[in-house]
């Protein structure tokens, strides 16, 4: 396949994935900006890299182990960590605006857990159970073992089990 069809191949796959790339990003940073950042950066990345791109294979987990690698190369460079914790985003950038306040309600508890987990953890559970890869893929893209993976949403089903009570029930009882 020539460069130019490479291209426009990935251009394609980038326009039909991008919003699974910014959730997977913002799973990563737990900060919206942060991720519209790592976006463009995996969006940059992989046209540079067309070429590397095999069409055998699945866009979205190609593109998605690029995200991964900027995320790893950015925390290596400029100790992100140790800036003293993540700025979440607002849950109102993830949830649905559906009538149902009941949904609403729940929707940003469960949403607030999350950004709480753990970076792993976090883009553990984005990958599996928001974009649904199975285990396998999940950890081809972490480039982590399918245990690894396994063991992550373990530990944070066992974090998010708070979750499982009434919603409305837990949220008068913080009143």
């Amino acid at each position: 396949m020539g460069k130019a069809k490479h291209y426009n191949l990935i251009r394609a796959g980038l326009s039909d994935c991008l919003p699974n790339i910014w959730r997977f990003s913002l799973s990563l940073s737990g900060n919206p900006n942060i991720a519209d950042d790592l976006t463009q950066a995996t969006c940059l990345r992989a046209l540079e890299k067309a070429a590397q791109f095999n069409k055998d294979g699945p866009f979205i987990g190609w593109a998605l182990a690029i995200c991964r690698s900027i995320w790893l190369n950015e925390l290596r460079a400029s100790s992100i960590r140790k800036m003293g914790g993540l700025d979440t985003a607002n849950a109102t950038d993830l949830i649905d605006p559906r009538e149902n306040t009941e949904v609403n309600i729940f929707a940003r508890q469960v949403y607030a857990s999350i950004l709480s987990l753990p970076e792993a953890q976090r883009s553990t559970v984005e990958l599996v159970y928001v974009q649904e890869f199975t285990y396998s893929e999940a950890a081809q893209i972490m480039d982590v073992p399918i245990g690894t993976v396994m063991s992550r949403l373990s530990s944070a089903r066992k974090t998010l089990a708070t979750l499982k009570e009434d919603p409305i029930k837990s949220l008068k009882a913080k009143r």
